[in-house]
């Protein structure tokens, strides 16, 4: 296993992430007698660190993840649990809910806990001072029952820098969404470049982008196959990330033992991505995507009537035509109803401005239409608040 040092402790690279367990369709209920096969092998190879949140499947990940360790003493493996701010129904009693989570991961205290889900809409929860979540979850550090504190991210470059610079000193760590696609889609480089700057480390989840870069589409696959006819496609994807070296801990959601297998053959020793093998991950990434080539050179907003974060919206519009989801739409809540796509009055600007020609506002109009008809956060939150009350006895 290779590990990585992180002030002092020794983590294992490879961290087994706890959100895709395989279940029942029917109950939701996990297959805890797969977990724990899969537990044993990852540590008998060298894992170490485990991670999980509160409103991972349906709240039964943090239960299950516990079954499958309580066999090995404490002192051996590191957990890592998050705070649902963005899932909550309203103020509630944030420590209450932080004891729900350890009494479900049968332990009292966490090695590494996390804000979850920090984006342009969520930051707003996070930081307002009627839910009082960053206050209370400093005093938990200070209690001892968290041990390293860190947050996960799903938004932009810019808010990064702007909350590591607010709370300068606060967090030791970030997970960020990275691997070889998103490295340029949703701006994962300038986001670890960020987070290095800052003298935090890098964690990371989706290295294969929920799976489609695991099992990649034939003539993508033969590309790779050139180089080792035996190599998985997730392995390449690991290597991409192998090679940067602020990342500690790289996430994968395993659900099968075969999956764990491999991963673990990839991480037992280091093999660097050669100049050409990286050069082809990269055309393949070019090729999956479907968006427009925004530079953020930001020479189109400086004429904008209305005054959109036009290289902001063309971002958001790269990310929904490779994959609508609820965290591509959550970047969107957040903006005030006249920076959203639907405010573009297409003046066309912008267009004219563009070095790279491209047509703003009928990119602009087509993601105003994306976003009202795609997912959205508020409906896919509304069962987690709702779990969240009863948990608290407030329902």
């Amino acid at each position: 296993m290779i590990y990585s040092d992180f002030q002092g402790l020794k983590l294992s690279r490879l961290g087994f992430g706890c959100m895709r367990f395989a279940s029942d369709p029917e109950t939701g209920e996990i297959d805890q007698k797969k977990v724990n096969e899969m537990f044993d092998l990852a540590v008998s190879r060298g894992v170490n660190y485990f991670d999980t949140a509160y409103p991972y499947l349906g709240g039964k990940s943090e239960g299950a993840m516990a079954e499958a360790l309580k066999k090995y003493p404490r002192d051996s493996y590191y957990i890592a649990d998050k705070f649902p701010g963005h899932s909550l129904p309203g103020p509630v009693d944030n420590k209450a809910l932080f004891q729900i989570s350890l009494d479900r991961c049968n332990t009292d205290y966490f090695d590494f806990y996390l804000l979850h889900n920090i984006t342009e809409w969520s930051v707003k929860i996070y930081e307002s001072e009627e839910y009082h979540i960053i206050p209370d979850i400093l005093d938990l550090k200070k209690e001892g029952k968290i041990r390293h504190l860190g947050f996960s991210f799903h938004g932009g470059p810019q808010l990064l820098e702007d909350f590591l610079n607010k709370y300068e000193g606060v967090f030791e760590f970030v997970q960020i969404q990275c691997n070889y696609l998103d490295w340029t889609l949703q701006d994962a480089e300038k986001k670890y470049d960020i987070i290095t700057k800052h003298g935090l480390g890098v964690w990371v989840m989706e290295p294969c982008r929920g799976g489609k870069l695991a099992v990649l589409p034939e003539d993508k696959s033969a590309m790779l196959k050139k180089f080792d006819v035996n190599a998985s496609d997730a392995s390449y994807a690991f290597r991409f990330l192998q090679g940067l070296p602020n990342i500690k801990v790289i996430l994968s959601g395993m659900n099968e033992v075969s999956q764990a297998e491999d991963n673990l053959n990839t991480f037992e020793t280091e093999k660097p991505l050669s100049e050409e093998e990286k050069s082809v991950l990269f055309e393949i990434a070019e090729s999956m995507k479907a968006g427009v080539p925004c530079t953020a050179c930001r020479y189109c907003c400086d004429g904008c009537p209305i005054g959109l974060d036009i290289p902001y919206l063309l971002s958001c519009y790269n990310d929904y035509k490779y994959s609508a989801s609820v965290t591509s739409s959550m970047r969107l809540d957040g903006l005030d109803e006249d920076k959203k796509p639907a405010a573009c009055i297409q003046c066309g600007q912008c267009s004219h401005a563009c070095p790279q020609s491209i047509d703003v506002p009928s990119a602009l109009a087509e993601l105003a239409e994306m976003y009202a008809k795609g997912p959205k956060w508020a409906a896919a939150a509304k069962g987690r608040q709702e779990s969240i009350l009863k948990d608290l006895g407030m329902k």
